[in-house]
């Protein structure tokens, strides 16, 4: 079995994206068979993005949008790569310092570079906690310390392998409507 390659890149000035970013890689690696690659923003290299089947960008919230740090990567580092990563599987997760700072925002300005690159991007329907959902990504008030928050980190994380793993690998028994009755209350 080829393995499942998951990076978690990120940009974080105060530590807060990074968290998320380490409960993100939490969760991919609970689908087996997943290696997991984490890169801050300063570290990443080009053979990074190549190296996986599935990406997870993180960035502070910034203005409403991604940090201009990994605007810069995208817009420097990765441009003359443009035209070679079509069909990796991509999400965004997103940190801010205030509810109404734009941190949804913000995972849709890094979904669409990752769009304009040719990844396929998803969200998450199924619910992490009681009234939290990632339909465009995961998002923290800050420090990711809620229990609801962290397992949003990991269920994007999660997802991102189980998605990776069927339409990369052909590991159709890692789709999650097939697991569908493991998320699911009953009831």
């Amino acid at each position: 079995m080829n393995p499942n390659r998951v990076l978690v890149l990120y940009d974080s000035k105060s530590g807060n994206t990074a968290k998320m970013a380490n409960l993100v890689a939490e969760g991919a690696q609970r689908i087996t068979g997943t290696e997991v690659r984490i890169r801050s923003i300063e570290e990443a290299k080009p053979e990074d993005v190549f190296w996986c089947d599935g990406l997870a960008v993180g960035s502070p919230t910034n203005l409403g949008l991604m940090s201009w740090r990994m605007k810069k990567f995208w817009d420097e580092v990765m441009c003359e790569h443009w035209m070679k990563l079509d069909g990796k599987i991509a999400c965004a997760f997103s940190s801010a310092g205030a509810w109404g700072g734009g941190m949804e925002m913000a995972c849709q300005s890094i979904l669409t570079v990752l769009i304009n690159f040719g990844f396929l991007t998803f969200g998450v329907t199924d619910y992490a906690a009681k009234g939290v959902t990632l339909h465009y990504g995961a998002v923290a008030l800050r420090e990711p310390r809620e229990d609801s928050t962290q397992a949003a980190c990991r269920l994007l994380g999660q997802r991102l392998a189980e998605w990776t793993a069927v339409f990369a690998h052909g590991r159709k028994e890692e789709h999650p409507d097939r697991k569908m009755g493991e998320r699911m209350p009953a009831g």
